[in-house]
């Protein structure tokens, strides 16, 4: 089967791919939070912060992780805001990240990308552009990223979303400033599946047995992390 119409059949198949997996999903608009961004700044103004906190931000899997109940011994900032893509964090990180002054960031996003159509590699790009800006700034700032949890409503993704956390993982080796905390493989079953005990009805986000899980994975990195940052042997 050839001429025009088996050509134009092929080309809009490539296209499909390219916009599921090569990283060709445009930015969304970042004003959708703008709203959420500003309540911030007025809780900050009304509320003492602590200095030099440790910070979590990134998208709705941070701003439902009640960090101050699970860290009650460090001086915690949530800053989460549901459906973000990392270039949303990007573009708020004068408001987000630099008034807060961390001395450990606690990232969390690309869930949303790659389910929005972007590629493991454009993940890992734009996570990079985020250090480089906070680094700019903030040079002895350490920033932990959490991998890009599996969830049985978007498993499909899975394959890609292991491969934005290799590069990333892969990549915080050359850099004693970055650290990759694996959150995912906790989340996982023997068989290698979702353990769905640990979701929520919609089988995307966690619930409290499974920020449990998580908690208990993060705790020792960030004591290695605060260990490193205060130059010491101990947090």
């Amino acid at each position: 089967m050839g001429g025009p119409k088996a050509w134009l059949l092929l080309m809009l198949s490539a296209c499909a791919v390219t916009s599921t997996y090569g990283g060709a999903a445009a930015d969304p608009d970042p004003n959708r939070f703008a709203e959420e961004i500003k309540a911030f700044r007025e809780w900050d103004s009304k509320n003492a912060v602590p200095a030099e906190p440790v910070l979590f931000v990134g998208s709705s899997s941070i701003r439902m992780w009640r960090t101050h109940d699970s860290f009650p011994d460090l001086p915690v900032v949530n800053r989460g805001f549901g459906g973000s893509q990392i270039s949303d964090v990007i573009h708020f990180t004068d408001r987000l990240v630099f008034p807060y002054k961390p001395r450990v960031i606690v990232f969390y996003a690309g869930d949303n990308d790659i389910a929005s159509g972007k590629s493991a590699q454009r993940v890992f790009e734009d996570y990079r552009k985020f250090v480089g800006i906070v680094h700019a700034k903030l040079p002895e700032a350490r920033i932990i990223f959490l991998a890009i949890k599996p969830s049985e409503s978007r498993w499909s993704f899975w394959p890609e979303t292991r491969k934005a956390n290799e590069l990333v993982q892969g990549w915080s080796r050359k850099d004693n400033r970055l650290f990759f905390a694996d959150l995912a493989t906790p989340l996982l079953g023997p068989e290698g599946r979702c353990r769905n005990e640990l979701f929520l009805g919609d089988k995307l986000h966690l619930n409290a047995a499974g920020y449990g899980v998580w908690t208990q994975a993060l705790t020792p990195v960030l004591r290695q992390v605060l260990a490193l940052r205060r130059g010491t042997d101990s947090p």
